[in-house]
């Protein structure tokens, strides 16, 4: 068989090894650590990484080099000779700087000098955060938090991985501290904040939650218990006394049972608020079957309600049930802050763009938009718009009406049937829900209006109509 003389792929050359300085191995294998403390679900095999680029390292710069032959395939030869981009130095720095969360590497000193605490690098989340430098600055001078500075020690000086918390200007932040080890180098260390601002927010909405359910719940318990023992004691035969505690009993149950189908309610819509609505709505008949389901409530208060549809039909897509709900309540609202002989008045128009679905401003009143839907092109809007004649509220309580519980402090309904506190909060999610909007105007001694507004339908079609 003849011998094969064409040229090889490969000739050895002299050793070189595959990094000419370690510097990648490092950033990559602190890429991976920092990635590892970011996700929790994904440490292991993270850390494997990082040890097997630092077996890499190792390995590669004992191998002897290769050479591509280039008389046998300069495009082979030019790509096989080319650096491995999975472990190129200026990639990973772009990776480091890509992070969102604020990440920076200290090195350390004496253990007892504070000075020696210096930034050896510090990406840019973390230059926004702290307005430090990317690299030399003194790490006290830009975190004062003892916590995190003894945390920084420990992990310097005895190794040792920890947590704590960090707050500054009314963020609350999660440190994390990892020592690193450096051949040829001092103590390092990587230090990450975890922003945990709106994780602290939801825990303090959930305690005011809990403790305003609870309080709106322990009245008319209390309440009830007191007329129970009155009952059966001394009124146990006074049939006048026993009516009006029985009359009153009731009010108190009717007031706990629309107190908790207020919270199972807002529970359920909060659940689905972010699954789009399927159904189809026509808004002007919605608002018309809410204005027959309040005449009672608005004949016994002398309170007249006017309701004005620009068009035949107005369609939006929607959950007809929801989009009911939402013009009762805010029309629930109007009623009970109107005095009597006052007119409370419904207006329902279409076709509008975003910034005009609101309505035109009225002098002297303060509007707030209390949710914003996207800005979308082409996007029209439906609104229906409830406006009372009451005492109005002052522009501080505004940002605050959509919370659960909130009340206008000093404020009274004037009416036998108190609201739970509910009832702008379910409206929000529901129009959150629809993708839509929903804002307040008002003045002291004005009364108040408040704006709903939701996309109209994408089509018409021979679709029955809910609603």
């Amino acid at each position: 068989m003849p011998l094969d003389h064409s040229p090889s792929p490969v000739a050895p050359t002299e050793s070189s090894p595959l990094w000419t300085s370690g510097a990648a191995a490092i950033l990559a294998v602190v890429i991976m650590l920092i990635l590892a403390a970011v996700r929790p679900d994904m440490a292991v095999w993270l850390v494997g990484g990082a040890v097997v680029v630092a077996g890499a390292a190792w390995a590669g710069a004992k191998r002897p080099a290769v050479k591509i032959n280039p008389a046998f395939a300069p495009s082979l030869a030019s790509e096989l000779s080319a650096p491995k981009r999975s472990f190129d130095l200026a990639l990973l720095d772009h990776v480091f700087e890509a992070l969102n969360e604020p990440i920076l590497i200290i090195s350390g000193g004496e253990a007892d000098d504070l000075a020696g605490r210096r930034i050896v690098m510090a990406n840019a989340a973390a230059r926004e955060l702290l307005k430090a430098p990317r690299e030399g600055g003194l790490l006290v001078t830009f975190v004062r938090d003892p916590g995190v500075l003894e945390a920084v020690d420990e992990a310097l000086f005895g190794g040792v991985a920890s947590t704590t918390e960090y707050g500054a200007r009314e963020r609350h932040w999660r440190a994390w501290v990892q020592p690193l080890k450096g051949e040829g180098s001092g103590p390092l260390a990587i230090l990450g904040l975890r922003d945990e601002t709106d994780v602290r927010r939801m825990e303090l909405m959930r305690v005011d939650f809990l403790a305003n359910a609870s309080h709106e719940l322990r009245t008319p318990l209390a309440s009830l218990s007191g007329f129970i023992e009155t009952l059966k004691g001394h009124a146990k035969e006074d049939p006048v006394a026993r009516d009006r505690f029985l009359d009153i009993m009731s009010a108190q149950a009717d007031r706990m049972s629309r107190l908790v189908a207020d919270l199972l309610s807002l529970s359920r819509i909060e659940l689905n608020e972010h699954i789009p609505p399927s159904g189809r709505v026509d808004l002007g008949r919605a608002a018309a079957d809410v204005v027959d389901a309040v005449s009672v409530l608005s004949r016994d208060k002398g309170v007249t309600v006017e309701l004005k549809v620009s068009v035949d039909r107005v369609s939006i897509d929607g959950d007809r049930d929801e989009i009911v709900q939402v013009i009762q309540n805010l029309t629930d609202n109007a009623i009970k802050y109107s005095s009597s002989g006052q007119t409370v008045e419904i207006v329902v128009d279409t076709d509008l763009a975003l910034d005009a679905a609101p309505g035109a401003r009225r002098e002297g009143a303060t509007r707030l938009s209390l949710v914003t839907p996207d800005r979308e092109a082409g996007v029209r809007y439906a609104a229906v718009r409830v406006r009372d004649h009451g005492p109005g509220m002052a522009r501080e309580h505004l940002p605050r009406l959509t919370e659960r519980f909130y009340r206008v402090e000093g404020q009274k309904s004037g009416g036998e049937r108190p609201g739970t506190g509910l009832g702008l909060a379910i409206v929000k999610h529901i129009v959150n829900r629809h993708k839509g909007g929903l804002s307040v105007e008002s003045a002291p001694g004005d009364g108040a209006s408040f704006c709903a507004y939701f996309p109209l339908a994408i089509r018409t079609d021979a679709r029955s109509e809910a609603g």
